[in-house]
């Protein structure tokens, strides 16, 4: 049985004990039901694994003491910053999920011209807070010791005139060549994956406007959330860590 993964939000000093979050409380003693003397790995985003030991456990607190760190050499040579056009429903959460077990490493949330998901103020700060967890629980998973940004939700025109010295790719059923016809100049992408609708004509011209390069997955049409894993999927086997 592998050693549970479990995310700790703040710095995690050796040999001291510390408390966990809630989160992390409720999932360890009521969820996965450890008790005292077991072991779990906590982790921070700094890369690296703390192998801890439980020494106190209550349905309110659970407290470790961490005897080492060892460095997790597991990220993708490839950056990939997702531009997602918000999807409805669970698809969004699942596209997240997946992407991060992929190795993308940021996010950001789009609203488009058909995008059909309608959020602001606190809402949209409670879907981004949940996106965040579901990125979190994708490092949990999958052994991941960074944890991906989800930034802030951007309009597509705002996203895509950002600066950014990666390459930037964005899915076209006309385009001339895909992913093996590409040469990055450096192993970063910045990855725009369109709505449900597509990307409407003013808007794939907003792109060209803004150096985005027009790649074609194949000859079938993907739902949004298969398009973004698919081409995430592709980039990591040409030019990334997969295979």
């Amino acid at each position: 049985m592998r050693t549970p993964r479990i995310h700790h939000p703040d710095s995690i000093p050796l040999d001291t004990a510390i408390s966990l979050s809630d989160d992390a409380t409720n999932h360890v003693a009521r969820v996965m039901r450890m008790s005292v003397g077991q072991r779990l790995d906590l982790f921070n985003g700094d890369g690296h694994f703390y192998h801890a030991t439980i020494i106190e456990l209550t349905k309110k607190r659970v407290a470790v003491t961490v005897q080492e760190k060892t460095l997790v050499s597991n990220e993708s040579p490839l950056n990939i910053h997702l531009g997602q056009v918000i999807s409805r429903g669970d698809r969004m959460d699942f596209t997240l999920q997946k992407s991060v077990e992929l190795g993308v490493n940021t996010i950001t949330p789009l609203f488009s011209e058909r995008c059909g998901v309608k959020l602001t103020g606190e809402r949209l700060q409670k879907r981004l807070q949940q996106w965040q967890k579901i990125v979190i629980s994708a490092c949990e998973q999958s052994g991941r010791a960074v944890v991906p940004e989800v930034r802030p939700a951007m309009e597509l025109e705002q996203w895509c005139a950002e600066n950014s010295e990666a390459t930037k790719l964005n899915l076209h059923p006309r385009a001339s060549h895909g992913i093996n016809g590409l040469s990055l100049t450096a192993q970063r992408v910045r990855l725009l994956i369109g709505p449900e609708g597509g990307l409407s004509p003013e808007e794939i011209a907003l792109t060209q406007t803004h150096d985005f390069v027009d790649i074609l997955i194949g000859p079938r049409v993907l739902r949004t959330e298969t398009a973004a894993l698919t081409v995430i999927s592709a980039l990591q086997l040409r030019f990334g860590d997969l295979g």
